[in-house]
């Protein structure tokens, strides 16, 4: 698996992507494209346009062209990889596809994106039926929108485009913020173990549903504990910390702390901390200078919902 599925997918529909337009989804729904998990299949269960997908569908074309998809990325960025997954298509999935990418500030109208200067990053590219296709990014640019284009028609059950979130701040001027959060541009950047889920999840905007939309590591076996460590939307002063293992019954962390690095400067913002399971938790944290990274250490092992850090931007 590229290293580029370790980063956020900007394009979630949980995360607060929107498939904008289509040109056709005659068959099934463009929203598909942008759903979490992996695409579902029922042999045999037919609706009244025909066998039912998880996917985007468009119908047989008879004239020249092609079909095309226009995404608004929930988390704006950089995007350094795209998936295209043609899950359960095997007799009508398109041949070919590419990708385009465009930066359009404030709320544009699909007339309005039509209308943008967009950039190939996924140059037209052989596809197969009912496989993931993994494609590179190497373009540094920041984009708010993708465009998917498939030749000339057919199925796509997923699009996934992992990437770094380049938010725009400046809204936040003199105001507290979630400095941690994935749409501001948190990230967690190490990590001791994610053996059940990604510990990004535990910056997702929401609630998590269940445990498996947080972070859970293994069962510890040897002496010492699991931690992440979150970079900041930007260098700031943290106040507030919430900590929540909604959802963890029976693995949630005994105890939890946190550290404020800033380059080589380590702060304690909360020393050791009992938790209880499937509790909010909030904490106000010490005084302190701003930091860059914040390391969350917990005793000795188990799962986090959700951490949000508030604070301002330094």
């Amino acid at each position: 698996m590229p290293r580029f599925t370790d980063l956020p997918d900007l394009a979630l529909r949980t995360f607060g992507g929107s498939v904008v337009a289509a040109s056709d989804e005659s068959f099934a729904e463009k929203e598909n494209l942008i759903r979490p998990g992996r695409p579902a299949f029922r042999a045999e269960t037919f609706g009244h346009k025909g066998q039912v997908y998880d996917g985007w569908e468009t119908r047989r074309r008879r004239e020249p062209g092609h079909d095309w998809a226009i995404v608004r990325l929930g988390l704006p960025g950089v995007v350094r990889g795209v998936v295209i997954d043609t899950a359960w298509f095997k007799g009508n999935y398109p041949p070919h596809a590419s990708v385009e990418a465009a930066e359009v500030g404030g709320h544009p109208s699909p007339a309005e994106l039509g209308a943008a200067r967009w950039t190939e990053i996924v140059p037209r590219s052989g596809l197969e039926g009912d496989a993931e296709h993994h494609f590179d990014v190497a373009d540094s640019a920041r984009y708010t929108h993708i465009r998917l284009n498939m030749y000339p028609d057919g199925g796509i059950a997923r699009l996934r485009v992992h990437g770094e979130v380049r938010q725009d701040l400046s809204v936040y001027d003199g105001l507290s913020l979630d400095l941690a959060a994935l749409q501001n541009g948190g990230l967690v950047t190490a990590c001791s173990n994610a053996f059940y889920s990604s510990p990004n999840n535990a910056l997702a905007p929401g609630l998590a549903r269940h445990q498996a939309e947080g972070w859970e590591t293994a069962r510890r076996r040897e002496e010492g504990n699991e931690w992440l460590v979150i970079r900041l939307a930007g260098r700031g002063l943290v106040t507030l910390a919430e900590i929540d293992t909604t959802n963890l019954l029976f693995n949630a962390p005994g105890w939890l702390s946190m550290t404020g690095l800033d380059g080589d400067q380590e702060t304690e913002l909360l020393p050791r901390t009992r938790l209880q399971p499937d509790t909010p938790h909030r904490f106000r944290l010490a005084p302190a200078g701003p930091v860059t990274h914040v390391r969350v250490d917990i005793y000795p092992d188990g799962g986090l919902a959700r951490v949000r850090l508030h604070g301002h931007l330094a």
